[in-house]
């Protein structure tokens, strides 16, 4: 197949999937086992996106997973138009919760939020927001820089907790 079918095939994934994809994906998508042909193919897609549009981006999300994605500075004026959020108001309190909360066990999490964060915690990651270390049997979670930028929010987690933390706050009650 030629570099171009290849990157059409890749291509094609990235804008279905609406979220990063491994290189292992784009393999499939691509319908080659060479991991060596499909990033060539990435890095040519990448190449042609990122000069041709002003608004999109081919970016590599978080390690080893890739997106087609709206420029970050662009994100203001899609919210006014786009018709589905990208993430319901149940996950984006997870994701709160990590940003505030970080480093934050799993378990801290369901004990908060119940046991369908670990759904959340999953999708999370797999957007390259949030990123996990493992510690014995409890997997520890954090905001990644891709959030920060994403959302526009200071990366120095001292100044995003200044910011976040006007969400916890309960009306007479301090800190919830």
């Amino acid at each position: 197949m030629s570099d171009d079918g290849l990157e059409a095939k890749i291509e094609a994934a990235l804008y279905a999937a609406g979220k990063p994809l491994t290189l292992d994906e784009l393999c499939r998508a691509a319908g080659t086992t060479s991991k060596r042909k499909a990033l060539a193919a990435l890095q040519g897609l990448k190449s042609k996106v990122n000069s041709t549009f002003a608004a999109i981006e081919l970016a590599q999300v978080g390690e080893g997973r890739y997106a087609l994605q709206l420029k970050p500075e662009y994100n203001p004026v899609a919210r006014r138009f786009a018709t589905q959020p990208l993430l319901t108001r149940s996950v984006l309190k997870t994701l709160t919760m990590v940003a505030y909360f970080q480093p934050i066990s799993g378990n801290k999490l369901a004990n908060k939020r119940g046991t369908q964060v670990y759904a959340h915690l999953k999708l999370l990651e797999s957007m390259g927001f949030i990123d996990y270390v493992q510690e014995g049997k409890n997997s520890i979670y954090h905001t990644t820089p891709y959030f920060a930028q994403y959302f526009g929010l200071p990366s120095d987690s001292n100044a995003l907790k200044q910011k976040l933390g006007k969400l916890f706050e309960s009306p007479g009650s301090g800190k919830a």
